[in-house]
């Protein structure tokens, strides 16, 4: 009994606090003064009412402009966003402020968390990429900027990341066209232009492999569906993409596939 009694108390107390909460948020909402209203915010922050914060702060973050509060309601209204997890305005105000701000004291966390947010935001491989640009771009541009800041190694591994994402999409291009294979024009050579591009572009990433793996497929196929008296230079062209792909991967789980391509690449070539 005294521990159902002892649950409806607490119950209450927790309703008259969020009853009273939210009256303050109401008379924050209402108040002219913006410090009052930044003061609450930074309340609201704390206690991860994060949209609290950032209604409140974009209100007021032009009124405070010019004062010793400006920097720091720009930092937290884009710091509320991003703890909220809608990143493209957590960017957007991040950006604002370094733009604004740029030797200001949270001008490092502004450009990493810039460049961070549109990283979290960064779709899958098959979707549209802008996003995951972007932010490469804006952690490049803080790596830039802050070399010796102690985010750099989180900064890299997200550009290293979506490096790896960009070379997955160009990959699975590349492997379209290959299937397509001779589906109104030669799609073997697109797919072969789309690899090496993508090995050019991100040379250290996982996927290289791959690509240079459907290089020596494509310029197999191409060959093989050559007429007869291109077959023989052709093929050459197949063997010295074997060469090459096997002194670069000589315990590739694909070596088979490639000693297999090589032996019918030998039987077409003339000494």
């Amino acid at each position: 009994m005294l521990r159902k009694i002892a649950g409806i108390f607490l119950c209450a107390v927790a309703a008259v606090a969020l009853l009273t909460g939210c009256g303050e948020y109401q008379r924050a909402l209402k108040s002219p003064d913006p410090n009052y209203k930044f003061d609450y915010a930074k309340r609201a922050f704390e206690n991860k009412r994060y949209v609290q914060s950032y209604t409140l702060l974009k209100d007021i973050v032009t009124q405070l402009k010019g004062s010793d509060k400006a920097e720091e309601a720009l930092y937290l209204l884009g710091l509320s966003y991003y703890e909220n997890q809608e990143y493209p305005d957590a960017a957007a105000y991040f950006k604002a402020y370094y733009q604004r701000y740029p030797k200001g004291k949270f001008s490092e966390l502004c450009r990493y968390y810039a460049g961070y947010s549109y990283y979290l935001d960064s779709p899958e491989a098959q979707l549209d990429q802008s996003e995951t640009i972007k932010a490469i771009e804006e952690l490049q541009g803080f790596l830039d900027f802050f070399p010796r800041s102690d985010k750099v190694t989180s900064a890299q591994n997200a550009i290293f990341e979506m490096q790896d994402k960009l070379t997955l999409k160009e990959l699975q291009n590349a492997q379209l066209y290959y299937n397509l294979g001779t589906y109104m024009g030669n799609n073997y050579e697109s797919a072969i232009i789309t690899a090496r591009n993508a090995i050019k572009e991100y040379p250290y990433s996982k996927y290289k492999e791959e690509l240079e793996m459907l290089v020596l497929k494509s310029r197999y196929q191409e060959a093989n569906l050559s007429v007869e008296e291109k077959k023989a230079d052709r093929f050459r062209d197949v063997l010295d993409e074997y060469y090459s792909f096997i002194n670069n991967y000589p315990d590739s789980p694909r070596r088979q596939e490639a000693d297999n391509i090589f032996k019918i690449a030998q039987k077409h070539v003339k000494d």
